[in-house]
């Protein structure tokens, strides 16, 4: 493989503006830490009001796009909840009850790893040299909760891959019932209509995914007739237990996150084939922590099967365990599909193997060696010596792998579909 000069690492510098989570805010007892706050706030004259509220935008306005407009949003929130008469305040008191319900937070600060990537749906302009593609990435921040970020690009068959600049703000999706909060069906959310996907990230919302949005592997998903949808498998994790969950968009502005049925759903790693193959919707998942497995299913959202073994781990490098590394990818030769290994001192590395196209449960052939490990400076990092990836992206006769760096940064690599092939000769 090619290594591309790419790099995406964590930032403290880039902060979205973030409402408190309401549930300690929600009965109107006394004592209520929400209603007292709103009690003191009402003690200040206003005058002493219009002082404290210049001193916050004075300290944020410039830092955060639409900043009065999420104080007014959350004044909102808080006066549904706890009862208040909205009429009672003047406009600047409002903003600044707002703002004591508002924090910024770095959701990058610790780390960014894990990426997939997937053609964009708008492939305007493109001239059939180049994909416009959606990158999708995990990004860890403060108390180690990972939430779901996006960069947006163009990759080119020469080789050249071209990320699109974010701004200098990221704003959150928003969920389009917020009394479902703490449901543990599926919530759909959206992202503000004037704000870019590359500056969108979508944090933990319900109860299930509360200490984590994990890996999410993407796919185009074929529907057939030219319909396509993007879904995105990941692991939904509340701080004690695990739960597989998919993500569903036509467009990447409003987003379905609901969870996995079945036995299958509790576990980590599956990844989704692009289109149905015999009938039927294909998985490949670790059901027992070591080995793979490939999974059918008639319904996409229900996952009963444990599936038949697909891949023991054969070689050194790969003897602790194998997994995939995102959804297969379509070739005339047959579905390829990225591995990840662990081996000695617990090295994680790629490996990939290729799997027939009308029955991807028979093996055509696999790599003996790792494609891609960690070397050099890519060994260090928050988890050293690791090299993952979340899904790749085929132009023409090239594949983008983006790949996590050690759990702590992201790089590029590139290489043509025959070089990997003949790997697996």
């Amino acid at each position: 493989m090619h290594i591309l000069d790419t790099r995406l690492h964590a930032d403290p510098s880039r902060v979205v503006l973030r409402p408190f989570h309401l549930g300690w805010q929600a009965t109107n007892a006394k004592g209520n830490r929400a209603l007292r706050l709103v009690q003191d706030v009402c003690g200040l004259s206003e005058a002493a009001v219009r002082r404290e509220y210049a001193k916050v935008l004075a300290d944020f306005g410039e830092r955060h796009w639409q900043t009065e407009d999420m104080f007014c949003d959350r004044f909102g929130d808080v006066e549904r909840t706890l009862g208040l008469d909205a009429g009672a305040y003047s406009g600047t008191r409002r903003k600044l009850i707002g703002a004591y319900f508002c924090h910024e937070y770095t959701y990058s600060a610790a780390a960014l790893m894990n990426p997939s990537i997937v053609p964009h749906p708008d492939q305007s302009g493109c001239n059939g040299a180049a994909v416009r593609f959606v990158m999708s990435l995990r990004a860890v921040g403060e108390g180690h909760i990972s939430s779901i970020a996006f960069r947006e690009g163009i990759a080119h068959t020469d080789g050249r891959f071209d990320l699109w600049p974010q701004s200098a703000f990221a704003t959150s999706v928003e969920l389009d019932d917020s009394s479902l909060s703490d449901a543990d069906s599926g919530v759909t959310v959206h992202r503000h209509l004037e704000s870019s996907l590359s500056n969108t990230v979508i944090f933990p919302i319900t109860e299930q995914q509360r200490n984590g949005l994990e890996d999410l592997r993407l796919v185009r998903f074929d529907h057939g007739g030219g319909e396509y949808e993007w879904i995105g498998t990941y692991t939904a994790y509340s701080g004690s237990t695990i739960r597989s969950e998919l993500l569903r968009t036509t467009d990447f502005r409003r987003f379905l996150l609901e969870p996995i049925q079945g036995r299958a759903g509790r576990n980590k790693g599956m990844a989704l084939f692009p289109e149905k193959v015999g009938g039927h919707y294909l998985m490949v998942g670790r059901q027992d922590g070591k080995n793979l497995y490939l999974l059918k299913s008639r319904r996409i959202d229900r996952w009963d099967s444990e599936g038949v073994l697909l891949m023991e781990p054969r070689y050194p490098w790969e003897f602790i365990q194998i997994g995939n590394c995102g959804s297969p990818i379509w070739t005339e030769h047959g579905w390829l599909l990225f591995t990840h290994g662990v081996g000695a001192m617990r090295k994680y590395a790629l490996g990939c193997a290729l799997l027939d196209l009308d029955d991807p449960s028979k093996v055509i052939g696999r790599t003996k060696e790792p494609v891609l490990t960690a070397e050099d400076a890519d060994r260090s990092g928050y988890v050293p010596n690791v090299v993952y990836t979340c899904g790749a992206l085929r132009v023409h006769d090239r594949l983008f792998v983006p790949y996590g760096i050690s759990d702590s940064s992201v790089g590029v690599a590139t290489v043509e579909i025959a070089a990997l092939l003949q790997l697996m000769k």
